[in-house]
């Protein structure tokens, strides 16, 4: 590969990214390189619109990679979705979301797409928009309390699938009908959470990236507020909920870097005792390593901030019955602090920015000199100093 193929290759992790929304579950074959021998299997696994995918046999051995449109069987009829993955890491995926063999219906692969097929898949997904618009105002009229948040055609347009909202459980057998004799398909009803909404809908979180169950998670995991309590963050519902009103999922990803800081940290039920004051826990900083102690328990009062091991200290004084003085040891007097050397050398970097005198200017203070001296009346040579003194 030359230098311009190289910088023009399709992306390898998904084959070059058309959509960032439809390839987030998209995983890297790092198989792709062995032999045939060691990936062979007739498993493949099929994406369609946004999370959906599915498990599929080859039954035709058709040459497929990741990539290709494919036509599947379907219920009824067939539909179309893309090749996400081939070869041995399928069965390694289905034992991830753990998918009996034995129990799991695994449906046929037909043949890829052909051009007919792709006129009908396209004809099917442009209805889309207008069917979910639609099926919004049906609800409405209706008086069903739940909120239809997408819908799917099947590729080859017979049926289609309804994504739906709701706080509890919903009778829709008649809104089925009446979507029936509307939109003429087959109606399948699908209940989603609303991080899952989120996640099809996407959009920016405020830390000014894309959101991540837009991006790349795809097994959501419960949080809750003792997630953020274990993180010292303040229990203000519009700074800890995201856009789809739950508590926000990043909330789980440094949880366990501060549980593993606050085992070397002590209690915050224990009062430190001295001679003079009982401290109660006030606040912490995890990473850093320090506590706040207060006098009262209820207000700060006459705080001191102590590093962890001084309160450790502390507390096994307390233990034995003996009592500090002050809670705060004064600090001990340390050498000078060596500050930043410059390893490549002591040359300051501003050594450069002085004003710089042009050749004309040293000219004319030469001149300047010569002239001053001209002036000036000139020693007596040694000469002359003896005809004196004869």
């Amino acid at each position: 590969m030359n230098v311009n193929e190289y910088y023009t290759a399709p992306c390898i992790t998904c084959g070059g990214c058309r959509n960032t929304t439809d390839k987030k579950l998209s995983v890297y074959d790092w198989l792709s390189n062995l032999p045939e021998t060691v990936k062979e299997t007739d498993l493949v696994e099929v994406q369609f619109k946004n999370t959906r995918k599915g498990f599929y046999q080859n039954v035709n051995n058709l040459d497929l990679s990741k990539g290709d449109m494919v036509a599947v069987e379907a219920s009824p009829g067939h539909d179309i979705g893309e090749v996400t993955l081939v070869g041995k890491l399928v069965t390694l995926q289905m034992k991830k979301y753990n998918i009996d063999l034995n129990k799991y219906e695994i449906k046929k692969i037909y043949r890829k797409v052909r051009d007919s097929d792709m006129e009908r898949y396209h004809k099917a997904k442009a209805k889309e928009q207008d069917t979910m618009i639609k099926s919004r105002q049906i609800a409405e009229n209706m008086n069903i309390d739940m909120k239809i948040g997408d819908v799917e055609y099947q590729g080859d347009g017979n049926k289609a699938i309804f994504y739906y909202i709701a706080d509890g459980r919903v009778d829709f057998r008649q809104l089925i009908k009446v979507f029936a004799e509307t939109f003429r398909v087959r109606i399948e009803m699908k209940q989603i959470g609303a991080r899952q909404e989120a996640g099809r809908i996407g959009g920016i979180g405020p830390c000014g990236r894309e959101l991540c169950c837009a991006s790349w998670i795809v097994n959501f995991k419960s949080v809750s507020t003792s997630t953020a309590r274990s993180q010292d963050l303040s229990l203000n519902p519009q700074k800890l909920a995201g856009q789809c009103g739950k508590l926000k999922c990043c909330l789980n990803f440094e949880l366990e870097s501060y549980l593993d800081a606050q085992k070397k940290l002590p209690s915050r039920e224990i009062e430190l005792k001295t001679t003079t004051n009982t401290y109660y826990h006030f606040k912490t900083d995890i990473f850093k390593g320090l506590i706040t102690y207060s006098t009262d328990k209820n207000t700060p009062t006459d705080l001191v901030t102590i590093d962890a091991e001084r309160a450790k200290a502390v507390i096994q004084m307390n233990k034995k019955g003996n009592k500090p003085e002050v809670l705060q040891e004064q600090p001990k007097s340390k050498g000078k602090k060596v500050g930043y050397e410059n390893a490549v050398g002591q040359d300051s970097v501003s050594r450069f920015d002085g004003r710089k005198t042009s050749r004309s200017s040293q000219r004319r203070r030469g001149r300047s000199r010569r002239n001053r001296n001209k002036n000036k009346p000139r020693n007596k040579s040694n000469k002359s100093r003896r005809n004196e003194r004869k």
